[in-house]
Parts: C-alpha cells; structure tokens; sequence
C-alpha cells in the first residue's frame, strides 16, 4: 500500500511541474508573522534573454490574520545600470463577505499578483526587485507599521510564449 500511495505521489508531483512550463523564475522569501513597513524584499533576478518577453508577478501568501481589504506595495525594478522604476500597486485580497482571495485549502492562502507585462530586459548584468508594503488604514496618513497576516512575499517570472 505504501509503494502504490508513493508512485501516486511522484505522478501527481510531475503533473504540478510539467504543467508550469511558463516559469522562468518564482522564489519566496519569508518575512516573519507580520510585514514591517521599513522591511524591503529583494529578489535579484536571474539572467534573461534580452530578445524575449515576460510577465512578471508578486507573489503574496496571507492568512486569516490579515486585517485589510486591500494590499498596498512598492516595487522598484533596479536594472543594472542603477536607474530604479518604480510603481506603487494597489491589490484587492478579500471577498465582500472579507474572505481572503488566492489559492489554497487551508487558512494560507496563495496570491499571484500582476506587476508587469510583456517586459524585456535589454541591458546586460542584474536586474533586481525590490518589494515593499504600504498599506493604511482608511483615513490615516502614516503607514501600518507592522502589517499582519502577510507571511511570505514571492516574485515570480513567466515567458509569454
């Protein structure tokens, strides 16, 4: 029963993998049980073909602890020459009834948050990202310091073809 349950396992484990075939890159880091606003992820990218396109993602899993609607960040696109783009997003996380959205069938749950489509990256060396929290409370000014519910921030990378 354990040989049969186990080649189970590693068919449905292939399955999951073959059907990505778009990934180039996805990589989480963790940043503890809340996401402090001076926290700043970075993902330093892995070389590109310069003559290719990509979508790229944030990715965010979260849990019943998070408190808000809504998900604000600050992602800057470092490239190698040092000048630094940068967008601040604005993500809805929650239903109406306030049930988190994203995949998953426990209390965590898995976003697969749209940055930016059909990107190149042209210029030769590293190209970085770097990710930030700016989440508020309705009618405040000053940031949530410390934002719970957010446990781990990813970027992930597709081809368009």
């Amino acid at each position: 029963m354990k040989i049969k349950n186990s080649i189970l396992f590693i068919l449905i484990l292939l399955l999951v993998i073959s059907c990505d075939k778009k990934r180039v890159f996805d990589e989480y880091k963790s940043v503890g049980k809340t996401w402090h606003k001076d926290s700043i992820v970075t993902f330093e990218l892995p070389k590109l073909d310069s003559k290719k396109f990509f979508n790229l993602y944030v990715n965010v899993r979260d849990n019943d602890d998070y408190p808000f609607n809504n998900l604000f960040l600050i992602v800057s696109l470092e490239q190698p020459n040092h000048k630094v783009k940068v967008d601040t997003l604005e993500y809805q996380m929650t239903n109406p009834d306030g049930t988190l959205l994203g995949d998953g069938f426990s209390d965590i749950k898995e976003s697969k948050l749209f940055y930016k489509g059909k990107t190149n990256f042209t210029q030769k060396g590293i190209y970085k990202i770097h990710i930030q929290q700016a989440t508020r409370q309705t009618g405040k000014i000053e940031g949530v310091t410390t934002l719970p519910g957010i446990t781990d921030v990813g970027f992930r990378i597709e081809s368009t073809e």
